[in-house]
């Protein structure tokens, strides 16, 4: 059923936006070290940091991806709560993140400011991601700046990888858990000259062993071969700055029955998705004039995703490229005012084929996705003084499918003292959806898959957050308080209620909206030990057959985290536990015996995790373990031993898959390299 794909693709980018990196967040040290003649000042840096502008958004660097395993970008926000991340079905292992209560979708993914995964890409892109090779995630929430493009509706999540240009040096990270997953990560660059700079990224895992902890006689989780490859490239000349890069990924996906029932006429149902994806980047700036921080740069990327999935009988084959290119200016008019303005081309092209039902003699739909945007934005930004920033901007685009749509922003922040800073954003946001593409994991489901006609995604976002920065004795306690409402006009839906054995996918233009509260604090208790503690409420409905809560959807989570670093930094402690609160489960159907398939509501469960770190000079050694209080769903495969039939169905996925996970990791660094 599977075919390989190493087909050569030739990608050329011919420019792009400059990209004027942070110096000061290219050093992954947990120690900062400052020599005053005799005098030695050290200070452990901060794990995450809140975004300075008029965004409310918050940094996380290298220090807070180290307090847990982190193996790939889903496994980064296990200490974070303001993302959750979780499995959208038992049987392929595809996850998604929430932001603001709502799917990962609405959250527009970039990776070091372009567009990335989308389409079939999204099911499985958080495990695209090596944990290794980031070197931070700045996380923006609520209707974000108009630079990046129109799609951004609850945030946006930027991926930083490590750069060519920090200090010379090698990482080598290996790690294994008690799942039988091992991973092998390594990472280096060279200056070849003063001018010019490379780095190599690469990483392998492979999961070897059958777990079925539940016997249920399906995998808990698939296996997974995977290895990915990065080259990036830096170079600077005088005002000329350029990077570039190529990427390659190769990955098995393997699941489902371990085994056919000794009575089942059928075959053992298997799940079995091959991918190859290929990636290429350029940009290209040149600063004007650095006085008055004048830039023109332009930006293109290129992404070619190859994918051939089977679930059961069914398949879902395509070959999907996305480009995207930018052109921009930006300058300080004057001392206090600032405008950016650019222009943006998004062109995504889906060649799918596919079987939706189990009957391998029927031939397969073909079905072609195409759409081209192209569109025009400026963006103003005025800071008076260091309290007060406004930002608006506007972007106006054409869409081949949808027409022409326009998409404002606006972001105010004003800090009045020096203990409080208050937040206000509000904006729209639009996407084009790919109902099969972004969702082929649900064909999975014995259920019948049903897709109607697609249109825009269209939705508002308000939100206001206050950050307070207390003294307390001779500490600061940092506290943050926001809530966000957003409101769809038209949104696609995952239906699961209106009937048990269909799942419907159609876009709605009824009442849909989600209320997110949430506050969190953060104190050193004493010297090396910090405490944060985080509570988010979230209200979600949408109108299906009426208008409901979310189905799988949590009405609040609760968040404590400790870590603990010793004064020297040679030993690290760190501690979370996650109070997931209940939800809706989709209605349920009645079985011959009379009894509900499912219960109406799913219950709160608690999640732990734990890890230790010694410090040496040049490596690190790590230990930790997940889901530490062992609590997993039960049933998480409904009517697993009849997998042909309609009523089975893997998506009805609320709580950990897996119990106890214990891990154990090395760092080796050489050279400089952190």
């Amino acid at each position: 059923m599977m075919k390989k794909s190493f087909l050569p693709i030739f990608l050329y980018a011919f420019c792009l936006q400059a990209v004027a990196q942070d110096v000061n967040t290219l050093s992954t040290d947990t120690l900062t070290e400052q020599d005053l003649g005799t005098l030695s000042v050290t200070a452990r840096r901060a794990g995450t940091s809140r975004m300075a502008g008029a965004e409310n958004g918050i940094k996380i660097n290298r220090e807070e991806l180290f307090r847990a395993a982190c193996c790939n970008l889903g496994e980064s926000f296990t200490t974070n709560p303001s993302v959750d991340v979780n499995y959208t079905d038992a049987a392929t292992g595809a996850r998604q993140i929430r932001l603001l209560g709502l799917s990962g979708t609405y959250v527009q993914m970039l990776t070091e400011n372009m567009p990335a995964f989308r389409g079939a890409a999204a099911p499985f892109a958080l495990g695209y991601v090596p944990g290794t090779w980031m070197q931070g995630i700045q996380v923006s929430k609520g209707a974000s700046s108009v630079r990046n493009g129109f799609e951004s509706i609850t945030g946006q999540i930027d991926i930083e990888y490590l750069k060519p240009e920090a200090d010379e040096g090698a990482t080598i990270n290996v790690y294994g858990n008690s799942l039988s997953r091992m991973e092998a990560n390594a990472e280096g660059n060279w200056h070849l000259t003063p001018a010019l700079s490379s780095e190599l990224l690469a990483h392998y895992e492979n999961e070897f062993a059958h777990h079925d902890r539940n016997h249920d006689g399906f995998l808990d989780q698939p296996e997974v071969e995977q290895l990915n490859l990065q080259n990036r490239w830096q170079a600077r000349k005088g005002n000329y700055i350029f990077h570039g890069g190529l990427a390659f990924l190769h990955e098995n996906r393997t699941g489902g029955q371990k085994h056919s029932a000794a009575t089942a006429p059928l075959p053992r149902y298997r799940i079995g998705i091959e991918t190859d994806r290929y990636e290429a980047y350029m940009k290209h700036a040149y600063i004007l004039d650095a006085e008055h921080g004048s830039n023109i740069a332009m930006i293109v990327n290129a992404a070619f995703h190859d994918m051939d999935a089977g679930y059961g009988l069914r398949t879902y084959r395509t070959d999907q490229t996305n480009l995207y290119g930018q052109l921009l200016y930006e300058t300080n008019i004057k001392h206090h005012h600032n405008l950016a303005a650019g222009l943006n081309l998004f062109h995504d092209r889906m060649n799918q084929r596919y079987r939706m039902v189990h009957d391998s003699s029927l031939p397969l739909t073909k079905d072609n996705e195409r759409e081209t945007t192209g569109g025009a934005y400026a963006q103003y930004t005025y800071t008076p003084d260091s309290r007060f920033t406004f930002m608006a901007g506007l972007r106006a685009d054409r869409s081949s499918l949808y027409g022409t749509f326009v998409t404002p922003r606006l972001h105010l922040r004003y800090a009045p003292a020096d203990l409080v800073t208050f937040r206000l954003s509000a904006g729209r946001g639009v996407r084009s959806p790919h109902a099969l593409a972004e969702n082929h994991n649900l064909l999975s489901s014995g259920r019948t898959l049903l897709i109607g006609p697609m249109h825009q995604e269209s939705a508002w976002n308000t939100g206001l957050s206050t950050a307070f920065y207390i003294p307390t004795g001779n500490k600061t306690l940092k506290m943050n308080v926001e809530y966000y409402y957003t409101t769809f006009s038209r949104q696609l839906l995952i239906d699961y209620d209106s009937a048990p054995t269909m799942l419907s996918l159609y876009c709605s233009d009824g009442r849909s909206y989600s209320h997110t509260f949430q506050v969190d604090a953060t104190y050193p208790l004493f010297e090396g030990f910090e405490l944060t503690a985080a509570y988010r409420l979230n209200d979600v409905h949408a109108t299906y057959d009426r208008l409901r809560r979310k189905p799988l959807t949590s009405r609040y989570k609760a968040l404590l985290t400790a870590s603990y670093k010793t004064p020297l930094g040679l030993w690290q402690a760190d501690v979370t536990c996650q109070l997931n609160g209940s939800g809706r489960m989709p209605v349920s159907y009645i079985r011959p015996d009379g009894t509900p398939s499912w219960n109406k509501t799913y219950p709160t469960y608690a999640w732990l995790s734990a890890q230790v770190t010694r410090w040496f000079r040049h490596c690190s050694l790590y230990v930790g373990g997940e889901n530490l209080c062992d609590y997993r769903q039960k049933n998480s495969i409904i009517d697993a031993d009849m997998p042909w039939s309609q009523t089975f169905d893997p998506t009805m996925v609320w709580a950990p898959l897996h119990g106890i996970t214990v891990y154990a990791g090395i760092r080796v660094n050489l050279g400089n390299r952190q």
